[in-house]
């Protein structure tokens, strides 16, 4: 039914259960001598993603949660970043690896990052499952990423429109008459 939503699948189940193991392995590796680094899920967008991914990460790590929105219902980031739920824990001192859905205008994941690091974070780095750099408003680079997009309004896995479709097993660009009713 909600496919009839859907112009085209960008990247398919099967494509996104290839990205989290490849992911996986690659931060498995790379945070191997860290002590319980944080997996920190942006919501809602990054539930899919952070819970395949974090089923391939084959280390101690804690999960936690911030809700932050800089979409607010439209099509584009409205810029205005706002935090509606903040993390229970302490980064003071910490690893910090964000797990987002997207990386587009960098607004958001530039925030966040700002603000870990202020927290007094040890370390902060990005893994995303879709990275589309032609959104960029702030010049940032996510140190792993899934597969880059082209800039088009995608949803699915996790990802919304005005939320709904977030259940979608892919990741696909939605008909622009949808959207421009």
């Amino acid at each position: 039914m909600l496919e009839k939503d859907i112009e085209r699948i960008l990247v398919t189940e099967q494509e996104i259960k290839d990205i989290c193991k490849r992911l996986g392995k690659q931060i498995t590796e790379d945070y191997k001598h860290v002590d319980k680094p944080i997996l920190l899920g942006l919501l809602k967008g990054c539930v899919p993603f952070m819970s395949d991914l974090a089923k391939e990460i084959d280390l101690k790590i804690e999960i936690e949660y911030m809700d932050v929105s800089s979409y607010h219902g439209n099509i584009t980031s409205s810029g205005d970043v706002k935090i509606r739920k903040d993390m229970n824990t302490s980064v003071a001192g910490r690893d910090i690896l964000i797990a987002e859905d997207i990386v587009d205008t960098g607004k958001t994941i530039d925030t966040i990052i700002k603000l870990l690091k202020h927290r007094g974070a040890k370390s902060v780095e990005v893994v995303t499952l879709l990275d589309k750099p032609e959104g960029r408003i702030i010049p940032f680079e996510p140190k792993y990423v899934g597969v880059t997009i082209p800039k088009a309004f995608v949803l699915g896995y996790g990802l919304d429109y005005d939320e709904l479709y977030r259940n979608l097993p892919y990741v696909g660009i939605l008909k622009q008459e949808i959207y421009k009713k």
